[in-house]
């Protein structure tokens, strides 16, 4: 088949089912501009692993490099992208974990496709296709599997334990290895990712806007009540009264003070981020609000002020969990964004 349309059918279909699944997010989870580096870290992944199973192809029977250690190769490299996503809290819930580990997963593809279409032989209709909409849909999609089920086991934990992201990577390496031995005719194969992937990717959007929706509900107004507490002053009695005494006796009475005032605007960006997340359901977009830069450096400072101890002395209080952090970065994504558009609106002439 000549190139120009290798590229088409090498490059476009896995791009496409990125797009669709990003377009899906009606909260809008995941940023454009992280989608596009996760495409670029994992064409980054696509030429370590490139590199590593070529190095093994000369130690080992290639067979056995080719057929069972490349499939384990490529997914471990494209889990190691998706748990730093994990480890600096930017996955809170299976729709973004989906959107993102397929963005890797896509990325791994199209430079696979791309070293192919330079250095490889010359390939027929047939095997582009194949190459186009399975083996780089496949790719994305094991990426995207690890992902949800690493989300699904770490989700309750504080802790990011190697445990919690090995029956992941186990999974998507198997599905791969699966994938790759053509039991069946490649195009079956094909077909059968084309009509399972999305099928499984639709169940996982419904569980997750569930979840997204019952969680939202809850912890605002779990928050709600505290800032009210915290605000009348009238906290004898109620939860927020005793941490109060409790930290009192172990800690100096300056320091009391800022775990307060931590507490309080912790809890008032944590109401805006869910008023946000809430918006989004509904397709608006907040507008731009210059008060909420010295909310984050106050509680930038405050977190200096009462130092690591301060801090996991509030952890049994908040519930300080990654979905709490994440809430948080979602928020400051969508106030930068918003600072970044300002300032270019007041730059412009005239």
């Amino acid at each position: 088949m000549g190139s120009l349309l290798a590229v088409p059918i090498g490059l476009l279909p896995v791009i496409i089912f990125l797009v669709t699944l990003w377009r899906m997010d009606r909260h809008q989870l995941t940023p454009l501009p992280r989608v596009i580096r996760l495409i670029a870290a994992g064409m980054g992944a696509a030429c370590v692993s490139l590199l590593v199973s070529g190095l093994l192809i000369e130690i080992l029977p290639p067979d056995l490099t080719r057929l069972f250690l490349a499939p384990l190769i490529e997914e471990t490299a494209k889990a190691m992208i998706v748990v730093a996503l994990f480890r600096a809290s930017r996955i809170g819930f299976l729709v973004d974990a989906a959107i993102l580990g397929f963005a890797v997963g896509a990325g791994f593809a199209l430079a696979e496709n791309l070293y192919l279409m330079v250095f490889g032989p010359p390939m027929g209709e047939g095997v582009w296709l194949v190459r186009g909409l399975g083996t780089a849909v496949m790719h994305g999609g094991v990426t995207a599997i690890f992902a949800i089920v690493a989300q699904r086991f770490t989700e309750r934990s504080k802790r990011l334990d190697l445990q919690f992201f090995l029956p992941g990577l186990v999974m998507a390496t198997a599905l791969h290895w699966a994938f790759n031995q053509f039991y069946f005719s490649p195009m079956l194969h094909t077909l059968a990712v084309l009509i399972l992937l999305p099928l499984l990717l639709f169940l996982v959007f419904s569980k997750s806007a569930d979840d997204l929706r019952i969680w939202m509900q809850l912890d605002f107004d779990a928050d709600a009540v505290l800032i009210q507490e915290i605000s009348s002053g009238q906290l004898r009695n109620t939860r927020a009264g005793d941490f109060l005494d409790d930290i009192r006796n172990r800690f100096p009475g300056e320091i009391v003070g800022d775990i307060l005032c931590y507490l309080r605007i912790y809890t008032e960006l944590s109401l805006r981020a869910k008023g946000l997340l809430m918006m989004r359901e509904h397709g608006m977009e907040p507008e731009y609000d210059p008060a909420l830069t010295p909310l984050f450096d106050e509680l930038r400072y405050l977190r200096e002020s009462i130092g690591q101890i301060g801090v996991l002395a509030l952890q049994p209080f908040l519930n300080y969990d990654r979905k709490q952090l994440w809430q948080l970065l979602v928020l400051k994504g969508q106030h930068r964004a918003g600072e970044k558009a300002a300032m270019r609106e007041d730059s412009r002439p005239g």
